[in-house]
């Protein structure tokens, strides 16, 4: 899957841009299943298993990435942005970014021999930022762009031994494990929706799980792992290396019971997300009509919204086989 996850990484699709990596993936999947895609871009397919199941059960993985989005062009040709989903700071400053595929440019600020002692101190606020161009005026500016356009920051992908490195792992990995899925064969039919609009508010899940209409979900998407210096073990949420991240609750859901103790005694290696934070879109999924019953299984990842990202292949591994796993346990009948 190495290969596939680094054609999906490469890819550009903030949220609500995310007709490349859409693309993408309907060139991968078209020969393996059915799909549709609908009114918000969320690409709705169903696998044709051997059997016939029990529940239908949907898997969800999200297109789209943190990004930026120009919102002014200003007379000397520097770009202001806002942020499309969460992005610290610290991520920003002087980073290289990609604006539509094709333009290339950097985050700049106050330079910080020009700073007060207090500045200093602290990170500058996100719009004090701008993005440079080596343009000179706004009218050479607009002759690349327009106020509206995306940029993701830029990034190589970069493997050592079995660890990643990359922008976009939240949530290529998701989506790299549902087509890997979908291109096998499957004991029973499931539903897979591959959303967009993720990172600002779960809205093409919510969206394709009303027109799915399963009884039961599975979100795989990527997590933040903080196993690294200075952080207290009782802090660093789930561990890389340890395996499949297993959620109990985050800011958006409280996950079925049974289907958290299923996927942890599963004897695929699977770890528990050690916290109450974030979310995913579950948060959306699990409201759909009537209720859904719903898991989330995650890849931990260091690092996640920056352009410096990492997660384990192995991890990756043990989520596509815990997805499988927990498939034909719901499907079956026998969750």
């Amino acid at each position: 899957m190495i290969e596939l996850l680094k054609q999906l990484c490469m890819l550009d699709g903030t949220s609500g841009d995310e007709g490349t990596v859409r693309q993408f993936v309907i060139s991968q999947i078209k020969d393996y299943c059915e799909y549709r895609v609908d009114n918000l871009g969320n690409i709705i397919a169903f696998k044709k298993g051997k059997n016939t199941p029990q529940k239908k059960v949907l898997i969800d993985a999200h297109l789209d990435e943190v990004g930026l989005i120009i919102t002014h062009i200003e007379d000397n040709g520097f770009l202001r942005f806002s942020t499309v989903g969460g992005i610290d700071t610290a991520a920003l400053m002087f980073r290289k970014v990609l604006i539509n595929g094709n333009t290339l440019g950097v985050i700049g600020g106050k330079p910080v021999h020009l700073c007060d002692g207090d500045e200093r101190k602290k990170l500058p606020s996100a719009d004090s930022l701008y993005i440079d161009l080596g343009v000179s005026s706004k009218e050479e500016a607009e002759k690349l762009l327009s106020v509206g356009d995306c940029a993701v920051m830029c990034s190589d992908f970069t493997v050592i031994g079995d660890k990643i490195l990359s922008k976009a792992l939240d949530d290529r990995v998701g989506c790299a494990v549902l087509i890997n899925l979908l291109k096998q064969d499957s004991e029973f039919d499931f539903y897979a929706s591959f959303s967009t609009q993720e990172e600002v508010g779960l809205r093409g899940a919510k969206v394709a799980a009303f027109t799915a209409k399963p009884d039961a979900a599975i979100v795989i998407d990527g997590t933040t792992a903080a196993d690294v210096a200075g952080v207290a073990v009782a802090k660093q949420v789930c561990r890389q290396g340890e395996g499949a991240v297993v959620s109990f609750m985050d800011g958006a859901t409280s996950y079925d019971r049974e289907y958290y103790n299923a996927a942890l005694n599963s004897g695929i290696k699977a770890q528990s997300k050690c916290a109450v934070a974030g979310g995913n879109n579950a948060g959306a999924i699990h409201l759909s009509r009537g209720g859904v019953r719903t898991v989330a299984l995650s890849v931990p990842c260091r690092y996640i919204h920056t352009a410096g990202s990492t997660c384990n292949m192995s991890d990756v591994v043990a989520v596509r086989d815990l997805t499988k796993y927990m498939i034909n346990k719901i499907a079956g009948g026998e969750l």
